[in-house]
């Protein structure tokens, strides 16, 4: 992946902001907060890739606030949303003519759920929307072949409360060899283990991390055991945005990608406009 695009400052100052409006301190302290923190962001070196800047940004964020996890509670609130919903999901998955493709679509759906994107999003709307849609790069079907085929599918997962989508279209395909990769540490909202066991991942699939605390898949910064799983994987679904960035330039054949596209950048990239969905072969793109 290339450097950042100066674009990308755009939405970093945008989730700061959100995210520090939402903290239980005083507008004097918030201002402070912010001065410090805008400060901090133009010594920045624009160089980096992207995932790698956004997770500097965020340790930077963490120490600013004085927490670990500033979207602990967000993150809570987004699997209790998705998990209320579930049995919703299934029973449109149990009635309708094409299991797959509809879990396929209840999955990608929930990748709206990005605070890092935006933090303001409509789960519902855009389910409605996902569901009364073509994919606009649509892989699917080789997709499906390429899971029955499959020996081990290694899953990469992206965000909390998404990832609730991500064990329905898993009970759909009901594969055995699944391991589902969520990041090594807490960032933005990205799902970490204890959101992957918390929503009932680990009854469809073997949770795993991937051992680095970036909003994507940075192999080469990942852990070994991971690394391996990587490179021995039949087959590779990758969720979501922030996984892709950490993957393009790759010509791995076994990867798919599965995202709403959330920016131009990555539309561009793909041939599509940004709000398409798409389930896209690696060997494609």
């Amino acid at each position: 992946m290339n450097s950042m695009d100066y674009q990308c400052l755009f939405c970093h100052i945008k989730s700061f902001a959100k995210l520090l409006e939402e903290q239980p301190i005083d507008e004097g302290l918030k201002k402070q907060l912010a001065q410090d923190f805008l400060q901090w962001f133009t010594q920045m070196d624009m160089n980096d890739e992207s995932p790698e800047y956004t997770r500097a940004i965020h340790e930077k964020i963490r120490q600013v606030l004085g927490t670990n996890d500033p979207y602990k509670q967000i993150k809570k609130d987004c699997n209790d949303y998705m998990l209320e919903l579930y049995p919703k999901f299934k029973e449109m998955v149990n009635n309708s003519d094409d299991p797959f493709n509809t879990a396929l679509k209840l999955s990608i759906a929930g990748n709206i759920i990005d605070y890092a994107a935006s933090p303001d999003f409509n789960v519902e709307e855009t389910i409605n929307f996902v569901m009364e849609s073509d994919f606009t790069i649509d892989h699917s079907q080789k997709l499906k072949q390429e899971i029955q085929n499959a020996k081990t599918i290694l899953y990469l997962g992206d965000n909390a409360g998404e990832i609730v989508g991500d064990r329905l279209f898993l009970e759909t395909i009901n594969h055995p060899g699944v391991h589902f990769a969520v990041r090594g540490e807490a960032i933005i909202n990205d799902a970490t283990l204890e959101d992957a066991y918390y929503v009932g991942l680990d009854k469809v699939s073997q949770v795993i991390s991937n051992g680095y605390g970036a909003p994507s898949t940075i192999l080469h910064k990942s852990s070994p055991e991971f690394q391996d799983l990587f490179a021995s994987a039949d087959l590779i679904i990758s969720k979501g945005q922030g996984n892709l960035e950490g993957l393009l330039g790759r010509r791995d054949p076994s990867i798919y990608y599965m995202l709403m596209v959330k920016c131009g950048l990555i539309g561009a990239r793909l041939g599509v406009d940004k709000g398409n969905f798409v389930v896209c072969h690696n060997k494609e793109i």
